[in-house]
């Protein structure tokens, strides 16, 4: 038995393919410790991976001693000992080619990387997976098929149930065709059938409309949302909205599955473009005669005199767009709905043999947050002119795509082809978009530009090549273009607006017959255009940044809904001139850009309107539900922050923007019978922690918060530049950009302070008559708590000279600067704080322990009295170096604080993330 059991055991050793590893004792390389075990924790003896690549990358070289004797140098033995060197080096380089040192998977970029890539040959590039194969073969890698992996859930079982009766069935239907064709092609005779065209979609007026016919199999999966045309290419390549609660009615792509953070950055202002699919976005359309399109959108906050004079001519002909914010009129005032995009359709020439009256044609492009609240006001509006206009939901007529960067111009012109059967019937707008060629920035196009023509399909040209012509130079024609803009006064009326064209545009052919044309003809060659390919209607605008700075502008394309995806194939795999190909961005990709150009994003940074705050409502149960999973040891409990000075507690709730907090608002009767109490008023039920009542953040409802209003920044310019600074609207917030003036990054929810008055804050002393172990300090806050954060401003900030002369005056002047001391500082402690700093060293560590006048060396956070407002998005910005956040303030403490401090002084403030007990200070702009 035993020699049985050798002999199989020497069999199995003798055919093994690996080598052993060399044996060694002690702490040698590869060597075995003191308790038999390998030194890497593998069992001794144990053939170590891939040895024969080891081998081959280990290069033999020759000890220097070898070239010596008693202590000279040998010439011959030197450069015999270079000469097997260099041989050895160049056998080395031989067996690594011929082992094939570098794997398959090690080829493939970085982004196209997966971490089970080695054990799925089909995770890799096509060209590349014949090699890997053989790769995996040579390795005994283990691969594991999905088809032939037996379920290890119900729910696995089921699917692969249902799959195999879907196979069957699908097994039967080919049969079952390819029997009828035999028949056909034997004259068997074939029951007539009757071949009928797909319905025109139903567009009804004054109403909302549904969403276009799903396919059978994906019907299910679109009963509470609706998919974007390119759904199934993002859900592949983006993380989506969760199933069960989408966003806005719609499935939308959140963020890509790769990390893109610093890419999107840098393709998005230096180099490459970035491109979302706006889809989402809707779109209404408004319809009647020009005198009442004027009225109402003069009630729907369009009330600029300019816009309807002269100046405004080209936008009312339809050679130009509107973009701002609409309002509607309540009791109290006008209420901001959202912002939105307004087009013109240009009116056709008039026949003079039968004049009739002109109907005007108008697209109002607004955000899917605000649709509902948008549309049911147009209709209240429409309804009351007469003769009475009608308004149309184009939601799912009309789809979009939106692109930015330097290489934003340069992919649209690689893709979008104007379509004309003969070159003098190309469009004017065709040719001056043709001539854009060079634009590295959107924005450097005029105002509001515009433009409509029709476009050939993209599939037919693809692959496209990339324009090496697009350098960045700009040439004097194409300056002649920006600054001309050879645009008629009088255009033709727009592809996109007509119904018809609309319907004509989304009947185009099918891939497979592209394929096959192509097939006919030379390789590399683009098709023609032929009378089965329908021209595309598309409308082209270029915006700037809110901010009206520097930043990259953006291209916006409007096609019909149906032709998104074939453009959007095509754009997303232009080769760049710069390299590489157009970015993929989600909502979080837009909320980025928007934050690094300091402007707000709709509608998260303008909790005034009903969008923001629904937005705001939705966020707050989710970061409670976040909170509620993490454990006890390991979330903030609001109950016990300490703010020093005796205060206890968070001010209002954490997890919210409370706005309600802020301005006291009322709560509903419901509310008040079952609801918390309000901090003003003493609860003998409420927490007592230190002898400070801590009270529950104050439940509201969405009424509550809706009673919050946005304020424009003109608005509250004009307000604050009047000759009798008046009051602000009730409840009314303002948006504005926070910049840190030293250090700190806010994140959201964050307390803005404005700095505190110079008259003392006295807190209530508590009414416990338990006496505490160790004495505590006596509560309130020191009275020149705003001197001590004036004190943290920057010298550059209090001396705007020092530093900008050169040589001794200037170093003077900075020595001036630091040795000052507080007014009324008598000689005696002057000379004694003097001793103080030249003996002291002050060490970052360990932090100093909180005191009365500050915590851990930072100066008290100020008082309930002085909030005024919240952080709505914030982090550090890459374009900026340093942290930035956006918020919204309470318009009458911000014009209390620049009333009393002044223009300068008084947009300091002091910013606290929420469950932190340490501020910082910045200074606020409006935006």
């Amino acid at each position: 038995m035993d020699g049985r059991k050798s002999a199989s055991s020497g069999k199995a050793s003798g055919a093994t393919k690996r080598k052993e590893p060399p044996s060694g004792t002690g702490n040698a390389r590869g060597g075995q410790g003191n308790n038999g075990q390998a030194k890497d924790g593998r069992p001794p003896n144990r053939a170590p991976k891939r040895v024969k690549f080891h081998d081959a990358r280990n290069i033999r070289t020759q000890p220097s001693d070898a070239a010596l004797e008693d202590g000279r140098l040998d010439l011959q033995r030197f450069l015999n000992a270079r000469e097997f060197e260099i041989k050895a080096l160049e056998s080395s380089m031989r067996k690594c080619k011929a082992v094939n040192a570098t794997r398959v998977f090690q080829q493939v970029p970085r982004a196209m990387r997966r971490r089970t890539a080695s054990h799925n040959v089909k995770r890799i590039p096509k060209r590349l997976r014949e090699r890997a194969r053989k790769e995996q073969i040579d390795d005994k890698t283990p691969t594991i098929e999905a088809r032939r992996r037996r379920p290890r859930t119900t729910r696995a079982r089921i699917r692969a149930e249902t799959a195999k009766k879907l196979g069957i069935l699908a097994a039967r239907k080919k049969k079952k065709m390819l029997d009828n064709t035999a028949e056909g092609a034997a004259g068997t005779s074939v029951q007539p059938t009757v071949e009928t065209r797909a319905p025109r979609p139903k567009i009804r007026r004054n109403t909302l409309n549904q969403a276009p016919k799903i396919k059978s199999k994906f019907r299910k999966r679109q009963i509470n949302k609706t998919w974007l045309p390119t759904h199934v290419w993002h859900a592949k390549r983006a993380t989506m909205t969760e199933p069960s609660h989408p966003l806005w009615r719609f499935a939308i792509p959140l963020t890509p599955t790769q990390k893109c953070y610093r890419p999107i950055h840098r393709a998005s202002g230096q180099k490459g473009a970035v491109a979302w699919d706006m889809s989402y976005m809707s779109t209404i359309g408004l319809y009647g005669s020009d005198e009442g399109a004027e009225r109402v959108l003069r009630a729907i906050g369009l009330t600029q005199e300019s816009i309807w004079g002269g100046r405004g001519r080209n936008w009312r002909a339809g050679a130009r767009k509107w973009t701002g914010f609409l309002s509607k009129q309540r009791k109290e005032g006008r209420r901001d709905i959202g912002p939105a995009t307004i087009i013109w359709n240009p009116e056709e020439e008039m026949d003079l043999t039968h004049p009739k009256k002109s109907q005007r044609q108008i697209f109002i492009r607004t955000h899917p947050s605000c649709f509902l609240e948008l549309f049911q006001e147009l209709l209240k509006l429409v309804k009351m002119q007469t003769p009475q206009l009608h308004v149309e939901d184009l939601r799912f007529e009309i789809g979009s795509i939106e692109i930015t960067g330097p290489g934003s111009t340069e992919t649209l012109l690689g893709i979008i082809q104007p379509y004309y059967d003969k070159p003098e019937a190309k469009e004017n707008q065709a040719r001056i978009f043709k001539s854009l060629d060079g634009v590295t920035n959107p924005a450097s196009l005029p105002k509001d530009a515009l433009l409509a023509f029709s476009a050939m399909d993209p599939r037919l040209g693809h692959p496209s090549k990339s324009n090496k012509s697009s350098t960045g130079s700009v040439s004097s024609t194409l300056l002649d273009t920006l600054t001309n803009w050879p645009i008629g006064e009088n255009p033709k009326p727009y592809g996109l607006f007509s119904r018809d064209s609309r319907y004509a545009a989304s009947k185009l052919p099918s891939l497979k017959s592209i394929n096959r044309r192509k097939g006919t003809g030379l390789p590399g060659n683009g098709l023609r255009v032929t009378a089965v390919d329908p021209p595309i209607p598309v409308i082209l605008f270029a915006s700037r940044p809110a901010t009206d700075g520097q930043a990259q502008g953006t291209w916006t394309l409007l096609a019909p809904w149906k032709c998104i995806l074939p453009v959007w194939y095509s754009l997303m795999h232009y080769p760049l001139s710069s390299g590489g190909n157009p970015h993929l961005g989600g909502l979080e990709e837009q909320r980025q850009i928007a934050f690094e150009q300091g402007a707000p994003w709709f509608p998260v940074d303008f909790p005034g309107t009903e969008a923001g705050a629904s937005w705001e409502l939705e966020q707050r149960e989710k970061r409670l539900r976040d909170w509620g999973r993490r454990p006890k040891g390991k979330r903030v409990e609001w109950r016990s922050l300490d703010l020093g000075a005796g205060r206890k507690g968070e001010i209002g709730d954490g997890l919210a923007c409370d706005f309600e907090y802020l301005f006291r608002l009322p709560k509903d009767d419901a509310q008040k019978e079952t609801g918390n109490c309000d901090a003003s008023v003493p609860d003998p039920d409420a927490m007592q922690i230190d002898g400070i009542e801590y009270h529950e953040p104050r439940e509201v409802s969405h009424s509550s918060l809706l009673m919050v209003q946005h304020m424009e920044k003109a608005s509250f310019n004009a307000l604050f530049s009047s000759a009798n600074l008046g009051k602000a609207p009730a409840y009314s917030v303002i948006t504005v950009q926070l910049t840190f003036v030293t250090r700190g990054i806010a994140n959201v929810c964050a307390r803005i302070y404005r700095l505190p008055t110079r008259a003392p804050t006295v807190i209530p002393p508590s009414t416990d008559t338990e006496v505490p172990a160790t004495p505590l300090p006596s509560p309130g806050l020191p009275s020149d708590l705003r001197d001590h954060w004036l004190a943290n401003l920057p010298l550059k900030s209090i001396h705007p000279n020092v530093g900008s002369s050169r040589g001794r005056q200037g170093r003077r002047q900075q020595q001036q600067a630091t040795r000052q001391f507080l007014p009324g500082t008598n000689l005696a402690e002057r000379k004694s704080l003097l001793a103080r700093s030249l003996v002291t060293t002050s060490l970052p560590y360990p932090a100093p322990s909180a005191t009365q006048k500050d915590i851990g060396g930072h100066p008290f956070c100020p008082s309930e009295e002085d909030l005024i407002g919240f952080v709505t998005s914030g982090s550090f910005s890459l374009s900026e170096g340093k942290g930035t956040a956006i918020g919204s303030i309470s318009a009458e403490r911000a014009f209390g604080a620049l009333k009393g401090a002044g223009a300068k002084e008084g947009k300091l403030c002091v910013v606290r993330n929420a469950g932190e007990s340490v501020g910082w200070l910045a200074r606020w702009e409006a935006i």
